[in-house]
C-alpha cells in the first residue's frame, strides 16, 4: 500500500460534533479534503449549514445535522439521519465542548452542570449510540478532542492584563476526556473500533488579545500558537488507516508545552 493511500478518507463517513466551530472547521476541512463525507452535527444548525455550503462551493462533501448533545433523542435522531443517508459511520469526531461558567471562585453549581451535561454525559451518548454502527460493521474510528488542560494545570499567568480565563469545569471535563478515551478504546477494541485522543494548545484567532499571544507563545518550545493547520494532519492521521494500529493514544498538539 502507498503511503499516500494511508491517510486517503475515500469513502468513510465521518461526523464531527461541534464541527463549526475554532477546531471543528480545520477538521472538517481536513477530513472532507482527504476524501470523506463529513456531517458537521451542532445545536446551531443555521451557522453549521452555512459552514457546509461554504465549503460544498469548493467541491468538498460536507452536509449539516442537528444535535444538541445535551439531548439523548438528538443524539439518536442525529444517529438515524446518518444511516438514513449513508448507510453506515466510520469515524466519529467528539470535538463539541460546552464551556458555560468563568474562574473557580464565580462559577455557580448551575453552570458546573449544565457545561457537564454536554462535556460528560453528552460525550458518553455520542460514544454509545453512535459506535453502535462501527460496532457492528466491525470497524471504525473515534477521535477525541481534549486539550492541554486535560492533562496540565493552567498557567494563570498568560492571562494577565487580558480579558480571558480558564474555566475551571473546562479543565475536569477535559481530563476526563483523555482517561474516557483509554477506557473507550479498551471496551470497543474487540469491534475492531480504534479509540484516540487529540489534546490541542491554543489555536490563535484575529479577535485575541495581542499581549496574550505574546504571553501564550513565549510558554511554549516553538514560540508561537497553533494555526489551524496545525490540528488538520493529527486528526487526518487519527482518522485513517495512518493509526490503523494505534488506539488509546493521546497526542499533544501543543508546541511543547505539556513537555515542560
Amino acid at each position: 500500500m502507498r503511503v499516500e493511500s494511508l491517510f486517503s478518507l475515500q469513502g468513510k463517513i465521518i461526523v464531527v460534533t461541534g464541527g463549526a466551530g475554532l477546531y471543528g472547521r480545520p477538521i472538517v476541512e481536513a477530513l472532507a479534503e482527504a476524501g470523506g463525507t463529513v456531517i458537521i452535527a451542532s445545536r446551531d444548525v443555521s451557522h453549521s449549514e452555512a459552514v457546509a455550503a461554504e465549503f460544498r462551493r469548493t467541491g468538498l462533501a460536507v452536509e449539516a445535522c442537528r444535535c444538541d448533545l445535551a439531548s439523548e433523542a438528538e443524539i439518536l435522531e442525529l444517529r438515524r439521519l446518518v444511516l438514513a443517508r449513508h448507510g453506515r459511520l466510520d469515524v466519529l469526531f467528539n470535538n463539541a465542548v460546552g464551556r458555560a461558567g468563568s474562574g473557580l471562585f464565580e462559577m455557580t453549581a448551575e453552570a458546573w452542570e449544565a457545561t457537564m451535561r454536554v462535556n460528560s454525559t453528552g460525550l458518553f451518548l455520542a460514544s454509545k449510540h453512535l459506535s453502535e454502527p462501527m460496532r457492528e460493521r466491525g470497524s471504525g474510528s473515534i477521535v477525541n478532542i481534549a486539550s492541554i488542560y486535560g492533562m496540565v494545570g493552567p498557567d494563570f499567568s498568560i492571562y494577565e492584563g487580558t480579558p480571558l480565563q480558564n474555566p475551571a469545569n473546562y479543565a475536569f471535563s477535559k481530563g476526563g476526556m483523555i482517561n474516557f478515551t483509554r477506557y473507550l478504546a479498551a471496551a470497543l477494541g474487540p469491534y475492531g473500533i480504534r479509540v484516540n485522543c487529540l489534546s490541542p494548545g491554543g489555536l490563535r484567532t484575529p479577535q485575541m488579545p495581542e499581549r496574550f499571544v505574546a504571553q501564550y507563545s513565549r510558554r511554549t518550545l516553538l514560540g508561537r500558537m497553533a494555526e489551524e493547520s496545525d490540528i488538520q494532519g493529527p486528526a487526518v492521521f487519527f482518522a485513517s488507516d495512518a493509526s490503523r494500529y494505534i488506539t488509546g493514544a493521546n497526542l499533544p498538539v501543543d508546541a511543547g508545552w505539556t513537555a515542560i
